[in-house]
């Protein structure tokens, strides 16, 4: 049986993070505002199963599915109610549900007050969004299972008025970037810690 990691409902894609999303995704693409499951196995081959589950349970588009070294992971969505179907069969067909999946772990969380300009040249290297610009504040964080980077990701942009930099949700970590003015930055911390310890 799959062990679930992570099973995370998003309401309303944010544009930078479904944009962020778009630049890598291998299958369809997302809209704003489109809802969105993210589901996180192990094994990591089990994810290929529940695709097809979810995806003859209801109308939903595909944009991620990957198997890694140790963890599958699936992306979908569409309409809200499609959504939610696809997930409540995706939990059927494990036998469990959503109270089953893992609990976030913040693993690191801090803020960098007016990056250098070295510092962002370092960190824009890297980046697949938006680029940090010297003198901007950057909030990191790094959070297992990785799945739940995106979450902390949307959850903060629609909170607050930042640039969503970078996050990474496929591994054994997940990381997120998200910089802009020092007040915001905090602000985006707060939301973002807020959203996995109340998972």
């Amino acid at each position: 049986m799959a062990e679930l990691r992570s099973f995370i409902y998003i309401d309303q894609m944010q544009p930078q993070t479904m944009c962020y999303l778009g630049s890598w995704v291998k299958g369809a693409l997302p809209r704003a505002n489109m809802a969105a499951q993210i589901i996180e196995v192990a094994p990591g081959l089990d994810i290929e199963a529940l695709t097809d589950v979810a995806l003859k349970h209801a109308n939903v588009q595909a944009g991620i599915l990957f198997v890694e070294r140790t963890f599958g992971y699936l992306e979908i969505h569409g309409p809200t109610e499609e959504v939610r179907a696809a997930g409540q069969a995706v939990l059927a067909a494990l036998g469990t549900t959503e109270a089953s999946a893992l609990k976030p772990k913040i693993l690191a969380s801090r803020v960098v007050p007016s990056v250098d300009q070295q510092h962002a040249f370092l960190i824009n290297r890297n980046k697949v969004g938006s680029m940090i610009l010297p003198g901007e504040s950057l909030y990191i964080l790094e959070v297992a299972p990785a799945s739940y980077a995106i979450l902390a990701t949307n959850e903060a942009e629609k909170a607050t008025d930042i640039k969503v930099v970078d996050y990474r949700m496929i591994g054994a970590t997940g990381r997120v970037y998200l910089s802009g003015k020092e007040a915001n930055v905090r602000a985006a911390a707060e939301v973002a810690e807020k959203v996995l310890s109340d998972r």
